[in-house]
Parts: C-alpha cells; structure tokens; sequence
C-alpha cells in the first residue's frame, strides 16, 4: 500500500510511518517546515514538502497522485485560532478534496475525543475553538465519497505502548499512548472492510492493530 501522510512530523506520525514501513508499505511524509524534513526521513518515508495552509486543492493533489490512502494526523498545537482553523478545519477539508481528486479514497483522520478537558474549571477559548474545528472537519469527511475512518483518541500520552486499546463507537473518556494510536492507525488502513465509521480509543484491553 502507498500512504500519503499529512502531519508526518508530529507524535503519532511518525510512529505511523514507522509501522508502516517496517510492514513493507510505502510512505510518503509532508512536511511544512524545512527542519521537519529529517524528522520525516528518519522514520522511513520519503519527505515531501507541502503545507496546508499555503498549497491548493490541485497541488495537494498532485502530492497524492499514486497513493492508495491518506492519513491525516496534523493539527495546529495550540497556536491561534486563525491556525486552528486553516490547518485542523479548512486543511482538512482541502485535504479530502485533494485525495478525491487524486483517487487516494481511503483517508483516515485523527481527531479528538469529545469529552477532551470537560473536567478542567475553565475550560480555555482557544481549546473550545479547537474541538469546534475538528468536529466540523469529522462533519465534511463523513460528507465525502471517501472510504473514511475518523479515529478519536483520547488523551495523548508519550508512555510506551502496551499494544492494547478499547475502540468503538462510543467508549469512556481516557487516555491512550500515542504508540497505541498509531498502531491502531496502521491497522485501520490495511483493513478496508472497517469504512465509514467513527471510533473512539483510549488504552484498554483489545489489540491496538486496527479496529
């Protein structure tokens, strides 16, 4: 399988890439910022620059072309709401357009948990705006063509993984390894029965290789 991933760089992408070049796939790693390269390379997939906020549908697509699956894992870390916007709502959005042109139909995004931070007092503007943004961009996804798969992870920890999670359409607010997210991730793709649907995850006691 050749898989196009956007957010490469970051802490289930990598690990992401990893898994799948070590089962034998092809990767191919967007970038946007030039130290990122490296960091893309050292996992095993092949660097490609692009950037989300920058790049149109058409080039975008272009990326793709040849690729069998997209996954999408990039997200705007806390920066502005402006980023959040342009990067987890309208990125994604250009994303799946480019994947439909480019015949890429398996697309699997990582979003967020919709009980992330509901026990903090206060919960801060720039977070709501966040959670706002992904489940806007879970609605488009769900709207396309595409052989979707919306994974919604609770929270992130940099624990080893246990190779073990709890997935499903609705499980328990927790936490989850991001080790385990991307196992999860890599099994997903390969399984192209598992379409269409939205699955929550924390860790947990169910094998983390795909749904």
């Amino acid at each position: 399988m050749k898989v196009f991933q956007i957010g490469a760089a970051g802490g289930v992408g990598r690990r992401l890439a990893c898994l799948l070049v070590q089962r034998g796939d092809q990767v191919s790693g967007m970038y946007r910022r030039p130290e990122q390269a490296d960091t893309v390379h050292d996992s095993g997939a092949a660097p490609i620059a692009g950037d989300l906020i920058s790049d149109t549908v058409e080039q975008l697509a272009e990326k793709m072309i040849g690729h069998d699956a997209v996954a999408f894992s990039a997200r705007a870390h806390g920066t502005d709401m402006d980023q959040t916007t342009a990067i987890d709502g309208t990125g994604l959005q250009k994303a799946a357009q480019a994947a439909e042109h480019a015949g890429a139909k398996r697309f699997v995004l990582v979003s967020v948990f919709p009980e992330a931070l509901r026990g903090a007092a206060e919960p801060s503007a720039g977070f709501e705006h966040y959670a706002a943004a992904k489940k806007e961009a879970d609605a488009y996804l769900a709207g396309t063509g595409l052989d979707w798969v919306i994974v919604r992870p609770g929270t992130l920890t940099h624990e080893q993984g246990t190779g073990l999670v709890t997935a499903g359409p609705a499980v328990v607010y927790g936490d989850v390894p991001r080790d385990d997210v991307a196992a999860f991730i890599a099994g997903a793709l390969s399984e192209p029965e598992v379409n269409r649907q939205i699955v929550e995850l924390t860790r947990g006691e169910d094998r983390s290789g795909g749904p």
